[in-house]
């Protein structure tokens, strides 16, 4: 195999992963979170169900983590490489690309410190419940830094997914791509806003 036949599929398999499982993660994180709207206990209870699935370990590592370490790497790879082009051709599009490398690089310092202060801390005895997260956005911070953070992720995501549309073939029609540039944007302000009532139901 050709190195550019191996730089192709690699790129497949880095667009596959931030849809499947990234993305489906991502959403299913974030309604947990929003049951914290709700209440405390509708948190804490939801928290529970999702620490104390069978094999969770293996579940993390294998769908979540090892999928974001390359997603996130590889990513991080194009964004420094990648040749932006904005200021000679400031249009849409050519904004989208550069703010889709930026967006990856706050996102994966993001997901790297919610890791961190949320799920490595059950290493360490503790419980994630609705204190826990209480407690780190009680901290102004913390507090700008996940909205931020979350904003940046489903940005990625949500701008990623016109990408990977194109990438597998599924629009090909210059039609079919502004229509899944609608689609992407009502996919941001709906899931990012969902992620950030669930923050501030925590202050």
């Amino acid at each position: 195999m050709s190195n550019q036949d191996s730089g192709f599929y690699i790129r497949r398999l880095h667009s596959l992963l931030g849809v499947i499982p990234l993305g489906v993660f991502l959403i299913q994180h974030l309604l947990v979170n929003f049951t914290a709207t709700y209440s405390e206990e509708a948190f804490n209870i939801a928290s529970s169900i999702m620490g104390n699935l069978p094999f969770v370990i293996l579940l993390e590592i294998f769908i979540i983590y090892l999928p974001i370490l390359f997603h996130g790497i590889y990513g991080i790879y194009i964004a420094f490489t990648a040749k932006n082009n904005v200021g000679r051709y400031g249009t849409y599009r050519n904004w989208m690309f550069v703010l889709q490398r930026i967006s990856g690089v706050v996102a994966f310092i993001f997901i790297a410190v919610h890791v961190y202060q949320t799920r490595f801390q059950v290493f360490l005895g503790e419980e994630v419940n609705f204190q826990m997260v209480e407690q780190i956005v009680a901290n102004p911070f913390w507090l700008v830094f996940w909205i931020v953070g979350v904003i940046a992720t489903v940005f990625h995501f949500a701008n990623g997914l016109w990408s990977f549309m194109i990438t597998w073939g599924i629009t090909q029609s210059n039609k079919s791509q502004q229509i899944m540039s609608y689609v992407a944007i009502l996919v941001f302000l709906v899931i990012s806003t969902i992620g950030i009532m669930a923050i501030l139901a925590f202050v």
